[in-house]
């Protein structure tokens, strides 16, 4: 993640509510208080009162912390040079084995990706991605940048790997995210990849979190009031385009979760191109929608792209919530087979 991504899309943030209204920057706040995740489908206005039609709620996995933190200690070392990330994609590789997966590799110039699927129940229903890079900076061991995305990945793995849906579920583990998206877009560059795929969730530093007033960061000069100056939310940033997928998002967070804040972004990000600066880009210039999970990196904590970017110094809740709130977001969108990610008319 980049520092100039954060400050261009905060000053989006500013442009779009001043122009739209609140329709362009949404919170879901949320309390304590939750067992197990039910995820309700958006119900679409209708005067039938046929009891049939209505969407039923779809009971979630729960995440567990202890797999979470498992791959974060097991990925806690600088994953730069060939060797070091040769050790991590053998890491990763072998957990997917373990899972049940069998995962391939896509070799680029400069790197490998690594890719699994299972199939659904439903193909003409098409597909969900979810990613995460797993390379680093040359200095920092990454614990939030990006083992976080990375161990959410795999436990998407865990939970979805036998577990039969409509949608088929992609994973990919995108290389070179730091020198330039190289893995992300070399992936969106094979059309085979693109085939009925209806969304990508990619994952960005998700496990940091801070409490003390004024600990989250904005730019100054926003013509807005920043709706919280703690450090506690989810940005889920997206394609204006696929307005469904952050839809789903605000849907997922339940009681106990972190804040979920959506940001659409229109044109594709063209008018401000740093707000392209991560693995969600490439396919939005591919036409597909997908949208960036982050816990808003320089903005928020100071281990940003540091050494001391460490399993000690991740938020346990904070993380372990935005896990849940993936899963549940996973869950709704595989099961949904009718489910539209672009704008559409017609009623899901």
């Amino acid at each position: 993640m980049r520092k100039w991504f954060w400050v261009a899309l905060l000053v989006l943030v500013a442009i779009a509510v001043t122009i739209g209204g609140s329709r362009f920057f949404q919170q879901r706040p949320s309390s304590v208080g939750t067992q197990f995740q039910e995820v309700t489908p958006k119900r679409a206005e209708s005067s039938n009162s046929d009891a049939a039609k209505i969407p039923q709620p779809l009971r979630a996995p729960n995440v567990e912390s202890k797999h979470l933190f498992r791959h974060i200690k097991a990925l806690n070392f600088k994953r730069y040079t060939q060797a070091e990330r040769d050790r991590a994609r053998d890491y990763l590789t072998q957990s997917l084995k373990k899972l049940g997966w069998s995962p391939t590799l896509q070799p680029f110039e400069g790197g490998v990706n690594i890719i699994a699927q299972r199939q659904g129940t439903a193909p003409e229903a098409g597909a969900i991605l979810v990613a995460a890079h797993y390379d680093t900076v040359p200095v920092s061991p990454g614990a939030d940048d990006n083992a976080s995305g990375v161990a959410v990945v795999l436990e998407v793995a865990r939970l979805f790997g036998s577990r039969p849906t409509p949608r088929t579920l992609q994973l990919a583990f995108f290389d070179q995210e730091e020198l330039g998206l190289r893995g992300s877009i070399a992936f969106a560059a094979n059309k085979a990849h693109l085939e009925n795929l209806r969304g990508v969730i990619v994952m960005d530093m998700v496990g940091f979190a801070c409490y003390t007033p004024g600990c989250q960061r904005y730019p100054t000069g926003l013509p807005i009031v920043p709706s919280t100056n703690r450090g506690d939310f989810l940005a889920v940033v997206g394609d204006s385009e696929h307005l469904p997928l952050l839809e789903a998002f605000q849907q997922s967070t339940q009681p106990g979760l972190p804040p979920v804040l959506t940001l659409p972004v229109p044109l594709k990000g063209i008018l401000i191109p740093d707000t392209l600066r991560s693995d969600h880009a490439p396919f939005w210039y591919q036409g597909v929608g997908a949208v960036l999970l982050t816990d808003t990196a320089n903005l928020r904590t100071p281990h940003y792209h540091q050494p001391s970017d460490t399993p000690a110094t991740l938020d346990k809740p904070f993380f372990t919530g935005v896990a849940q709130i993936v899963v549940n977001t996973t869950t709704m969108l595989l099961n949904r087979d009718r489910l539209e990610t672009q704008l559409s008319t017609s009623p899901d």
